[in-house]
């Protein structure tokens, strides 16, 4: 059998092989060999089956076999001959030629290995930053906005004009070229005017109304709007206002602390301010970190750390944007790629450069993620899964299996080892305020 090895590079090799005849057949001869000892054969004793009988019954199935054991036979000698290990390969060799003749067959066989990768002084690529400061100016505001969402509405004191950030109890009628449509007719309907709930235009207009007044409110239905019946459409609302409701300022004291830290030591005015101004930081960081400095950081790593990529792997990152691009084509452009090989792989070369970014980030974070001695177990992915599904008022269980039916669950790993692995270089980096 003669065998020829290629080392394309860190990260791909390629193994060239011509199979004799001969080595096919032996092969065949030892598998029908040893299934004359297990086969079950009308007319034979278990164990006494012809090894005749055996080729005759299993026919191309054995040839099949013989020909694969003889491909295991190059693989391992290839790998041999490579120097390099089975556990350093990545997914499947794949054969890209097998071409059979009466006295040989013809293979070449491509393999993939997992990179050798130098981060160097990873570390040294991140400059250091000031923590986000937090002022008193920013607690205070954010406990008038606690204040305000323990506040209740209550009836006017004094009657006067609705105004913004009231709540209005109304009747509306809404109708499209005089004609009433589904879902435009409410009783009684409380409406907090500034919140936005009402297509744009609406809550305006019933601003500076008053008790017991009527009114026609006219707009225009956004082009994007759910309804296609609706979508676009100059619409009006005979609108009845029955009472305006203000909200009761609650006093910002030991009082509200109380009622906003129930359950915890010390819930005191100081300790609130203390806890919102670390939240108000923690969220300063996250939004510095989400919005600009991982989408740099991530983006220095894939520019400056350099090895060689498994070329099946591009391939496959090549073929997910692919087809997430197919399903936007109509049927028409689809049976033109279909027809036309040049043309189709002139668009797959389109999405060849993000691919390689994308497959050159993956491994990087799992590098860094050994370096920095981090891991994302299947729990914390199910734990995030869950919570997650919680606030979105969803069942987490059935949230939950359908990422895992749908194979998503390594990937949602994979994302969460790269939050952590750059939150903690980042972090090492932050100088505090």
């Amino acid at each position: 059998m003669k065998i020829k090895t290629n080392k394309i590079d860190g990260a791909n090799a390629e193994i060239e092989a011509v199979i004799p005849r001969e080595a096919v057949d032996a092969n065949l001869e030892k598998i029908a060999k040893e299934l004359t000892k297990t086969a079950t054969v009308q007319g034979f004793r278990k164990g006494k089956v012809p090894a005749s009988v055996v080729k005759k019954q299993y026919g191309d199935k054995l040839v099949q076999d013989a020909e694969a054991e003889a491909l295991r036979t190059v693989l391992n000698k290839g790998l041999d001959d490579l120097k390099i290990s089975i556990d350093s390969l990545i997914g499947e060799p794949n054969i890209s030629k097998f071409i059979k003749s009466d006295d040989k067959i013809d293979v070449t066989v491509k393999i993939a290995l997992r990179p050798q990768i130098d981060l160097g002084k990873y570390a040294d690529m991140v400059k250091t930053f000031d923590k986000p400061a937090v002022s008193d100016k920013d607690v205070d505001a954010r406990l008038e906005q606690l204040a305000d969402s323990q506040g209740k509405f209550v009836d006017l004191k004094r009657k006067r004009i609705a105004r913004k950030d009231d709540s209005v109890i109304i009747d509306f009628e809404g109708s499209i070229d005089g004609e009433l449509f589904e879902g435009g007719t409410a009783k009684e309907f409380a409406l907090v005017l500034g919140s936005n709930q009402f297509i744009p235009g609406f809550e305006d207009q019933v601003i500076g109304m008053k008790i017991d007044e009527d009114k026609i409110v006219k707009v225009t239905f956004p082009e994007n709007y759910g309804g296609d019946k609706l979508a676009g459409k100059d619409a009006e609302f005979k609108v009845t206002v029955h009472n305006i409701q203000e909200k009761a300022k609650v006093e910002i004291d030991d009082a509200l602390a109380q009622k906003l830290l129930a359950g915890q030591d010390n819930p005191t005015l100081e300790n609130l301010k203390t806890q919102l101004k670390a939240q108000l930081e923690a969220e300063a960081v996250s939004k510095l970190y989400n919005d600009d400095l991982k989408p740099a950081l991530l983006e220095a790593f894939v520019t400056k750390i350099n090895f060689d990529l498994p070329e099946f792997v591009v391939d496959q990152e090549i073929d997910v944007s692919l087809n997430k691009k197919a399903s936007t084509m109509s049927e028409d452009e689809i049976k033109e790629l279909r027809e036309n090989s040049d043309k189709l792989e002139a668009l797959r070369e389109t999405f060849r450069d993000e691919a390689q970014k994308s497959v050159r980030a993956t491994f990087i974070i799992d590098s860094l993620a050994t370096a920095e001695n981090i891991k994302v177990e299947e729990n914390e992915v199910m734990q995030t899964i869950y919570y997650e599904a919680m606030q979105m008022g969803q069942d987490p269980k059935v949230a939950y299996d359908k990422y895992k039916e749908a194979g998503y669950l390594p990937a949602i790993q994979m994302s969460m080892v790269e939050d952590k692995v750059l939150t903690q270089i980042l972090n090492s980096k932050m100088k505090e305020a």
